[in-house]
């Protein structure tokens, strides 16, 4: 069973705020899905052969040739906004 300090963990390393309804809401939820789990928990696996592939296909990769690429300027003619000849971005991280 997971509890409300769990959830107000939770909360805080994702940086959410929660109203008490949220909460309760929330451990129902969580309390549902640990139950199903245990349900998987339960299943006799002992005879079960592991499979490793999914499918047999392979996978076929084409074959590396070295060309010419881009110059830098080429690369930069449909930017919005470039500086010091590099793409110029939006700070994401405060």
């Amino acid at each position: 069973m997971i509890t409300k300090e769990q959830i107000d963990h939770i909360a805080h390393l994702c940086k959410l705020n929660f109203t008490e309804e949220e909460k309760k809401r929330a451990i129902d939820e969580f309390n549902v899905i640990l139950k199903e789990v245990e349900v998987l928990n339960q299943i006799d696996l002992e005879n079960v052969k592991v499979t490793l592939d999914v499918n047999k296909h392979t996978q076929r990769f084409r074959e590396d040739t070295v060309r010419d690429s881009l110059s830098k300027e080429e690369v930069l003619e449909n930017t919005v906004e470039k500086q010091y000849g590099y793409f110029k971005l939006l700070k994401i991280v405060e």
